[in-house]
C-alpha cells in the first residue's frame, strides 16, 4: 500500500536530515530515503572522518616537536589503528546522534535505494517514489506532495587512474590500515592539501600534483603562495603546471605515473597513488529521466528556491554543483523545505558562506578575491597582517601566515576576508557576520578584540587597511 506524505527526501547526508528536521519542525509529515547511513558522506566518508584523522596527525606532529615547547616527550610513535578506532568512535557517536533526530522529529526513515516514478497509477504527476528495500522486502511506494533530491556525490575518478590495486580516493584512503611510506595525490585542491598535509604530518613522503598553475586554485593568490610555501617548508613537494598521463601507470609492488611539467615527461614512483580531482553529483538510476528534470554538466538544475523543472520536486547539495560544502547543503534544505511550507525565505547570497580548509595551517575564506574583485571592476583597498606580530600565536607556537582584508575604495564594503594560520576555520565567522552585517574594516576594527588572541589579528587586519594598523 502507498504511503502518502507532504515531503519525501532522497538522500540521508547532511543535506537531506537537515531539511528532514527543518520539514519536522514546520508540521509537515515527511519521510527520508537513505540507502546507506544516515549522515551520508560528510559524516561516513569526509568531514568527519577526515578532520578526526587530520586532528591525530596534528597531535603527532606537535609531540614530535614538544621540546620546542620545554616538554620532553622521549621518542613518539603513531598506533595506526587506534587512530583509526577512534575515528570510528567519533562516527558511530554521530551517527547515533542523527538517528536519534530522526526519532524525535517522528521522521520517517527508510533504508533503501529511492528512484523517481513518472505520472502513474499512484499520482498523475512525476515524483511518487518507489524505494528498493535493503532488507531485501518488496518496494514501498510512497506518494508525495512535494520530493527533496539530496543525492549527493562521490569522489570523481580520471580515465585510467580508476580505482584499484594502490590507487584509491579519499573513500578508500579513509579505511587505510596503515600509513603508506609515500605517496602521490593527483590534484592540490582542498581535499587534496588535506591529505597531503595530514600525511606528511604521519610520516609520509608526499608529491602533489597540480594541473593548474598553483595549489587551492579557487583560493586568494595570496593564501595559495603562503600554503605552498608552508608545505614544502614541512618536506611536500608540490609540482604545478602537471598533467598527468594516465595511460603511464604502472602497479608492481607501488604506483609509477608520469606527467607532463612545464613541457618536459616526468615520472613519478610512491606505495600509493590519491586521486583527488573534485566530486561528482549522484545522478544516475534516481528516476530523473522519469521527469522533466533538466542536467547540465552532470548537475541538477534549479532555480533560486531550489526547484527543478518539476516545481514540486526540489534539489539541494552536491547534486546541483556550485559549492559542495556540507554546511551549504544544510542551508539550502533549510531554504527548500521553508519555501515548500510558504514561509518566503530569501534566496541565498553565495558570497556569505564561508569555506574552510582543515590542513595544516588552516585556511578560511569568505567573499571574493582580490583577483575577482579587480575582475569584477572594483577599485580595491587591501589590509594584511602577520601571525608572527600576534602573542597568542607565538604563544600557541604557530605564527605563521596571516589575515588579509580586501574592502571596495569607493564604498568601503568589505567584499572578501582571506586567512591562512592557526584556528582560522573557527575565527571566519566573524568575517561571515561582518559580510552579512555589510560591515566596512572600520566597524571590524573598533570591535574590541580580547587581548592575547588570535583573533587580533582579524582587528589589525581592519585597520591596515587604511593603513592603521597598530602592531604591524
Amino acid at each position: 500500500m502507498a504511503q502518502e506524505y507532504d515531503l519525501v527526501i532522497l538522500g540521508g547526508g547532511t543535506g537531506g536530515y537537515v531539511a528532514a528536521i527543518r520539514a519536522s519542525q514546520l508540521g509537515l509529515k515527511t519521510a527520508l530515503v537513505e540507502k546507506g547511513n544516515l549522515g551520508g558522506t560528510c559524516l561516513h566518508k569526509g568531514c568527519i572522518p577526515s578532520k578526526a584523522l587530520l586532528r591525530s596527525a596534528e597531535v603527532f606532529a606537535t609531540a614530535k616537536n614538544s621540546d620546542e615547547f620545554g616538554i620532553s616527550t622521549g621518542e613518539v610513535s603513531v598506533n595506526f589503528a587506534k587512530v583509526q578506532e577512534r575515528k570510528g568512535k567519533i562516527v558511530d557517536q554521530l551517527h547515533k546522534g542523527v538517528q536519534h533526530l530522526m526519532k524525535q522529529g517522528k521522521i520517517d526513515v527508510y533504508d533503501g535505494f529511492g528512484r523517481i516514478l513518472g505520472p502513474s497509477i499512484f499520482s498523475p504527476t512525476a515524483g511518487t517514489i518507489s524505494v528498493e528495500m535493503n532488507n531485501g522486502d518488496e518496494n514501498e511506494m510512497l506518494v508525495p506532495k512535494n520530493v527533496i533530491v539530496a543525492t549527493g556525490s562521490r569522489p570523481r575518478t580520471l580515465p585510467g587512474l580508476e580505482v584499484g590495486g594502490n590507487v584509491m580516493t579519499s573513500d578508500e584512503a579513509l579505511s587505510m590500515e596503515e600509513i603508506p611510506k609515500s605517496i602521490i595525490i593527483v590534484g592540490g585542491g582542498v581535499i587534496g592539501i588535506e591529505w597531503a598535509s595530514m600525511l606528511a604530518d604521519f610520516g609520509a613522503e608526499v608529491t602533489v600534483l597540480e594541473f593548474a598553475d598553483r595549489i587551492i586554485p579557487t583560493e586568494d593568490k595570496d593564501v595559495s603562495k603562503e600554503m605552498q610555501r608552508l608545505l614544502k617548508k614541512r618536506g611536500v613537494n608540490i609540482v604545478t603546471k602537471a598533467k598527468v598521463l594516465p595511460e603511464t601507470l604502472k602497479q608492481d609492488g607501488g604506483v609509477t605515473v608520469s606527467a607532463e611539467v612545464k613541457g618536459e615527461t616526468k615520472e613519478f614512483t610512491a606505495e600509493k597513488l590519491l586521486v583527488s580531482v573534485g566530486r561528482q553529483a549522484n545522478t544516475e538510476g534516481i528516476g530523473l529521466e522519469n521527469t522533466d528534470i533538466q542536467v547540465e554538466k552532470g548537475s541538477i538544475v534549479v532555480n533560486e528556491h531550489y526547484q527543478t523543472k518539476e516545481s514540486h520536486i526540489y534539489a539541494i547539495g552536491d547534486v546541483i554543483g556550485g559549492l559542495q560544502l556540507a554546511h551549504v547543503a544544510s542551508h539550502e534544505g533549510i531554504h527548500a523545505v521553508e519555501h515548500i511550507a510558504d514561509q518566503n525565505p530569501e534566496p541565498m547570497d553565495y558570497d556569505l558562506i564561508s569555506k574552510c580548509i582543515y590542513s595544516s595551517p588552516e585556511a578560511a575564506s569568505v567573499g571574493i578575491t582580490e583577483d575577482q574583485a579587480k575582475e569584477q571592476g572594483y577599485k580595491v583597498k587591501v589590509g594584511k597582517f602577520m601571525f608572527r606580530a600576534i602573542g597568542k600565536a607565538l604563544v600557541f607556537g604557530e605564527s605563521d601566515g596571516f589575515v588579509k582584508i580586501i574592502a571596495d575604495e569607493e564604498t568601503n564594503d568589505i567584499l572578501g576576508v582571506h586567512m591562512i594560520g592557526p584556528h582560522v576555520t573557527d575565527m571566519i565567522s566573524e568575517a561571515g557576520l561582518a559580510k552579512v552585517l555589510d560591515a566596512t574594516p572600520w566597524e571590524v576594527a573598533h570591535t574590541i578584540h580580547p587581548h592575547p588572541t588570535l583573533s587580533e589579528a582579524i582587528g589589525e587586519a581592519a585597520l591596515a587597511v587604511d593603513g592603521k594598523a597598530i602592531h604591524g
